[in-house]
């Protein structure tokens, strides 16, 4: 058999129609199937499912083996002693821009904006140049940091960007300044029940 006897005996294979079979509804149910009629013919995918019936049927349960998306998370509760003595690990950077600094910021911490962060952390960025821009040492690639915004979101994105700049030991605050500031009124508020007393 040729190659193109092949092909043309494979293309009346699939070109053949499909056998119709008559399926008894419910009238209440013809109703609904009727409005979901098309005047498109369908196409049969040839995808096979991921999980089968048969093994959801027998309550197989699946696990996911990925790792959690994202980096490393740092508690309010691991981060508070850090802020108070911060001198291993190093202080946390805060990636803010200026103008939100300035309305509050966590003690201790120095600010690294994200609109910087990428170019200065990067490997070609003068070191010099870096303590004269942030007023701080720029930091190792083997050495801790720890990253925070207003909320989570710019802190993550500055983990992943220091992570691609060689920079394997980075954590995020997730709850960020928001969190701190929070934290922090909620202490104070018990303090000064205490004091009441």
């Amino acid at each position: 058999m040729s190659v193109n006897s092949a092909r043309n005996a494979i293309s009346k294979a699939l070109l053949r129609p499909v056998p119709s079979r008559t399926i008894r509804v419910a009238p209440q149910a013809a109703r609904h199937l009727s409005l979901l009629a098309s005047t498109r013919t369908p196409t049969v995918s040839r995808i096979s499912p991921a999980v089968s019936k048969s093994s959801v049927a027998s309550g197989i349960r699946f696990k996911s083996t990925d790792k959690p998306w994202g980096p490393p998370i740092v508690s309010y509760e691991e981060l508070k002693p850090i802020t108070e003595q911060p001198s291993d690990p190093p202080p946390p950077k805060d990636v803010r821009e200026p103008d939100e600094v300035a309305l509050g910021a966590i003690p201790s911490s120095v600010s690294l904006p994200l609109s910087t962060l990428k170019k200065h952390l990067s490997s070609n960025y003068d070191a010099g140049s870096f303590v004269k821009e942030h007023m701080f040492h720029k930091p190792l690639p083997e050495q801790k940091m720890i990253f925070y915004c207003r909320s989570g979101k710019r802190s993550a994105t500055a983990c992943q960007e220091a992570q691609e700049a060689g920079y394997r030991n980075v954590r995020n605050y997730a709850g960020s300044w928001m969190d701190w500031r929070k934290r922090e009124d909620e202490s104070q508020m018990g303090n000064r029940g205490e004091d009441d007393d």
